[in-house]
Parts: structure tokens; sequence; C-alpha cells
């Protein structure tokens, strides 16, 4: 995982890339060739309360792709599939468990209510673990690190990779 150190400009680019200012990164785990933020990875509070989304898809070209995604169907489809496929189903639950250890471990200093709060609850606050909530999501945990059969699913789908003109340059 790249944990470079991370720059105003990065900072910057990320507001412009999501509309607002980011809750506290930790790193930048994906860059584009254009050496531009892909994927960030954010403390999971906000607020003075347990926010358990670690893994953020900034980039506004796979946000774009990603949707597209979305509007054919992809979740519905995977989320079937996963009904059916006890392979998918374990890979799944597995990309889950290892998110939320990775996140349980970030939180290890704070009060017991924010873990218990969050002990139930797998990649980006999903309490079923059959269930897939949004593509950015699953794409942004697989580019993050983690080993999510869902997001690397989208992550080949997904034919154009990065724009050609660095969007995110000019932002």
């Amino acid at each position: 995982m790249d944990i470079t150190s991370i720059t105003k400009e990065d900072i910057e680019i990320i507001e412009k890339q999501i509309g607002r200012k980011p809750n506290k990164i930790i790193s930048i785990p994906k860059r584009c060739s254009f050496g531009k933020p892909i994927v960030i990875k954010s403390y999971p509070m906000k607020d003075g309360k347990p926010f358990p989304t670690l893994y953020w898809l900034t980039c506004p070209h796979l946000i774009k792709e990603v949707g597209k995604l979305e509007s054919l169907g992809k979740i519905k489809d995977w989320e079937n599939e996963i009904k059916i496929n006890d392979k998918l189903r374990e890979e799944y639950l597995k990309a889950h468990l290892e998110e939320k250890s990775e996140r349980n471990s970030l939180l290890k200093n704070e009060p017991n209510w924010v873990n218990e709060r969050l002990k139930n609850i797998g990649i980006g606050g999903i309490s079923n673990f059959e269930s897939i909530k949004c593509l950015h999501l699953q794409l942004a945990s697989f580019l993050g690190g983690t080993n999510n059969p869902i997001g690397e699913r989208v992550w080949g789908i997904i034919e154009k990779k990065e724009c050609e003109n660095c969007i995110c340059c000019i932002l």
C-alpha cells in the first residue's frame, strides 16, 4: 500500500474531486498514472461518532464509470450471485472481516462504545454481508488493498481505467 505523505496539493485535489473537505485522511493508497489520488483511506470517526467507511473513491473518471455499471443493474446481479455462489459469498465475507479488522485496529484507542457500535458492521457500514450497497464503495475497498471480490470484478469490467487528459490536473 502506498502510504506516501499527503501534500497540500493532494488535499486541494481531493476537495475538488469530491466537492467537500475530506474526513481525516490517513493515506492515499492508490493514485493514477498522473500521480493524482484515486482512493483515500480515512479515519473511521467523524464529528466524534463512528463512521465505518475506510476507503473512498475520489477519481471523477472512475466515479462516472462505476455509476454506469450501477445503472446496468450490476449490484442486483452480483447480490443474486452471492446468494447462490458459495465461493463468492465466502470471499466477500472474508473481505468484510478483513476490512472490519483493519478498521478496528485503527480504533483501538477509542472508547469501548465505538468498537461495540461497529462490531457487526463490514465494508462501508454494511451489516448484511450478502448485500453490496454501492459499487463505488466496493471498488475503493479493492483498490485500497482489501481482497474484495466485488471490487475486483468492478475493476475488471471497467475498460478505461483512467481519463486521458488528467481531469484532476485541471479541476
